[in-house]
């Protein structure tokens, strides 16, 4: 799926205007105090706003999350402390994922061709065995295919394949990742 316009995808309604509102309130109240240990908690909050969590995941209390419904997070993955998850489009963390530390999961940006420059959306893929480093960028429409590894404070702006390493602004293949397997 490429970016598309919000009016195209889903536009923000006043519904979602609303829900969001409500999540940040129990965001602010209810998920990000809760003691780190408490995983299992903010799990169960955020399926109350529509988040698919697998059993396992570990999201922490700094995770910032814009729209908990467009979060899925697979069994045993982490969404780390200060990780803005800007989740405007559908953001998917896969099997023994991780996203590390102050890392931003930006799945929205605007059209500058067009003069009024509209919100353009388009999912996030991180898949099972992908590691995030602390501070990178992940763009909308970004794979971080299975096993790779983004190096801190990358930018990636274009899919990167499984079992590879990638490092720098924009992101560049470093090398190859040993495959392996948890079976």
């Amino acid at each position: 799926m490429g970016h598309l316009p919000l009016s195209e995808m889903e536009a923000i309604t006043t519904a979602q205007r609303a829900r969001r509102f409500i999540w940040g309130i129990a965001s602010a109240l209810f998920y990000r105090p809760s003691p780190r240990a408490f995983h299992a908690w903010r799990r169960m909050l955020l399926r109350t706003f529509g988040a698919t969590v697998e059993k396992g995941a570990h999201p922490y209390p700094r995770a910032r999350i814009w729209a908990p419904w467009n979060l899925h997070m697979g069994p045993h993955s982490c969404l780390s402390d200060d990780v803005d998850c800007y989740s405007v489009a559908k953001i998917t963390i896969g099997v023994h994922a991780t996203v590390s530390q102050h890392s931003y999961l930006c799945s929205a940006s605007h059209d500058y061709t067009k003069i009024a420059m509209p919100m353009i959306a388009a999912p996030i893929i991180i898949d099972d065995e992908a590691w995030v480093a602390a501070a990178v960028f992940i763009g909308p429409g970004v794979t971080v295919g299975r096993g790779a590894v983004v190096g801190a404070r990358s930018t990636v702006i274009s899919d990167v394949p499984p079992w590879q390493v990638v490092a720098g602004s924009p992101a560049r293949n470093v090398r190859t990742r040993p495959e392996f397997s948890r079976e």
